[in-house]
């Protein structure tokens, strides 16, 4: 039942505590609440218990009431450390406050407060029985002030103002405080929310059109990748590719002797998804590519897709783990009009899913035995939400360290409801979002919305599967443009290969699929030739550089007179980014931008202040909250500003 104290619509929280809110190792999460009591003039006080992995005594962190007249409350929460954590809202009437408040109106008002100061008295020595051992002395003689008869009654009532008193009661509330039930919050590893992706196909490194490359070809290219700044290399599926339907290039059913295949068609003679191609090498090969990527301080992230090839051991030794049809075969893979003759769907319904289960999740222990720890799932969406609940925990349970990217490219509630459940990153529909509006308005639901509390983006500018018209026909400044999005707006961003060359170009109008894609065919490419690996160098420093670039909550989005030129941007302690971008891609944008001065650290009244575009190294004095600026795309069409006090 509801008591004196109601506290209610509590953040972080995921459908009523259903789920864990999500946070990673030192991030500060924002709390909120509503609490308020019956009466008049009782003086409430609340605070969050924050409890984490190993802690025996939670941590008891103050919340302020910003609006008194809906009583909200407000307060910030750090979590140092990864693991499982949980917090506890406490509320409680502050007698002393209370009392102390009304005492000092009626001493104000002429009035005799004897009786007040023994009650006082009386109200701090009841408090000794809940503060700890060493305060309770300083209860006691505070409470001896208020009935010293040699002083006056304004002198006796100070006693009670004493500083080390009222902290002693702030930290300590009574034991009958109102406490909500308790909640849970998950902390990842900073890589979970923090981090530049980088996606390349091994086999086509040191290719040719009708031969493979291999994994030591493909260590070659990492030095260079590290160059650029990446944290991750992301590799799609590097397991044996089925023959049976096997697809050529672009798409096309009548495939050569030489034709590879599509790597998400997996399984052959040679094995199934804890298997290496044989034409990639060994999996010593494979160990040798993870350390050569650690040394340079980067991680592997794999492709994990649950789909076989009609080649797939799976087939011939569980057929019942597949869709059988009326005629006997198997069914394959279809997203009318698309068709995938050469994946079979795995069957989660099927009377053996026990054991389906655990073969997936022996895939998976097999990859982290070989040091793999981030794993991008192939359309989770298409599998069971509850199998995912369950595998996701069982690996975490075990490996705590382990991060899932969900390729979830499909309807809002569904992508929600893989985040709740254990998903630590989501592509979302950043690629498909352009305009300004819609920049805006996305962007402040992930960052500012319930679902910050559970779901972190990443946001790629280009994948195998999406070549946006924007990048089609935008010529190299929409590349740019794209870039510097996608790294400043979201603390994780990612880049499929051949984007620093601007391959822009489509299957046929309208299509979002690559002409000659890498996905049906070897790839080699020539990285000596004029590209965009500079721009994205710079780009990934300027993340490192400047801490306010690694969070996701602390986005907040300007006024820009233009319609063309959209403004964003973060901060956090002293450093404050501010971005300017020019989205049209074709033609020159000028504006005033109206700055929301908090946002940059700044007060309204603050003088002259610089701003140093780290991109071009450029610095410019602005003055006040309103500042023109003109964005040239074919020169460059982004500010990237450091905004520095004077």
């Amino acid at each position: 039942m509801i008591g004196r104290i109601v506290i209610e619509d509590i953040r972080p929280q995921v459908d009523c505590g259903q789920f864990t809110a999500r946070a990673v190792a030192g991030e500060t999460v924002p709390v909120e609440a509503t609490i308020f009591r019956d009466g008049h003039n009782e003086v409430v006080a609340a605070a969050v218990r924050l409890t984490g992995p190993g802690d025996r005594r939670g941590q008891l962190i103050p919340l302020t009431e910003v609006n008194h007249g809906l009583h909200q409350w407000r307060g910030e929460i750090t979590l140092p450390r990864s693991g499982s954590w949980s917090m506890v809202v406490e509320a409680w009437t502050d007698e002393v406050a209370t009392w102390r408040i009304g005492t000092q109106k009626k001493l104000d008002a002429g009035r005799d407060i004897g009786l007040e100061l023994e009650e006082g008295a009386l109200l701090l020595e009841a408090a000794t029985a809940w503060v700890p051992a060493v305060g309770r002395e300083v209860l006691t003689a505070a409470a001896a002030g208020l009935r010293s008869e040699g002083a006056d009654q304004a002198e006796r009532l100070a006693s009670a103002y004493d500083s080390t008193v009222v902290e002693l009661l702030e930290r300590n509330p009574p034991k009958d405080a109102t406490r909500s039930k308790r909640l849970g919050i998950w902390v990842d590893r900073p890589r979970a929310l923090y981090g530049s992706w980088y996606e390349f196909f091994p086999r086509s490194e040191g290719a040719t059109a009708t031969t493979s490359g291999t994994f030591k070809q493909a260590a070659e290219r990492l030095p260079a990748i590290a160059a650029m700044g990446f944290d991750v290399v992301y590799l799609p599926p590097i397991h044996p590719i089925g023959h049976t339907h096997r697809k050529g290039p672009n798409n096309t059913l009548d495939p050569g002797p030489d034709d590879p295949g599509s790597p998400w068609a997996i399984g052959s003679e040679a094995g199934g998804h804890d298997a290496i191609h044989p034409d990639l090498g060994t999996i010593e090969d494979f160990d040798a590519f993870v350390a050569r990527a650690s040394e340079l301080g980067m991680e592997i992230a794999l492709d994990y897709a649950l789909q076989c090839s009609p080649d797939h051991p799976w087939v011939k030794d569980h057929p019942d783990w597949f869709r059988i049809r009326p005629d006997g075969s198997i069914a394959y893979a279809e997203n009318p009009p698309k068709v995938y003759q050469d994946i079979y769907p795995l069957n989660f319904d099927s009377p053996d899913a026990p054991a389906l289960y655990d073969a997936c999740k022996a895939v998976l222990d097999h990859w982290i035995a070989h040091g793999v720890r981030i794993f991008r799932v192939d359309n989770p969406h298409t599998k069971p939400v509850r199998f995912w609940e369950w595998l996701i925990a069982a690996v975490k349970a075990e490996h705590p360290d382990v991060l899932f990217l969900a390729e979830a490219f499909t309807r809002p509630p569904m992508m929600r409801a893989l985040a709740k459940i254990g998903f630590t990153q989501s592509y979302t529909y950043f690629t498909w979002r352009n305009g300004k509006p819609e920049l805006e308005e996305y962007c402040n639901e992930l960052a500012h919305s319930p679902s910050a509390e559970y779901m972190r983006p990443n946001f790629f500018v280009n994948t195998p599967d999406i070549l946006h018209a924007y990048l089609q026909y935008g010529g190299p400044a929409a590349f740019k443009i794209r870039a510097v999005l996608a790294s400043t707006l979201s603390p994780t961003w990612g880049v499929y290969s051949g984007y620093e060359l601007y391959e822009h170009q489509a299957v046929r109008p309208g299509s979002e699929e690559y002409l000659d894609s890498e996905k049906y065919q070897y790839r080699p490419r020539t990285w000596a030739q004029p590209s965009l690996a500079g721009y994205l160098t710079r780009l990934n420093e300027v993340r490192r550089a400047h801490p306010a670039l690694h969070w996701l909550r602390n986005l907040r989005f300007h006024l820009a007179d233009s319609p063309d030129i959209i403004a964003f941007s973060k901060q956090t302690g002293e450093d404050a980014v501010l971005v300017l971008v020019n989205l049209n891609p074709h033609e020159t944008r000028d504006t005033f931008v109206h700055l929301w001065m908090p946002a940059i650290g700044l007060d309204w009244d603050t003088g002259p202040f610089e701003v140093h575009d780290e991109i071009t190294g450029q610095t410019w004095t602005w003055h006040g909250s309103s500042n023109w600026v003109r964005l040239d795309p074919h020169w460059e069409p982004a500010h990237v500003l450091h905004v520095r006090r004077r």
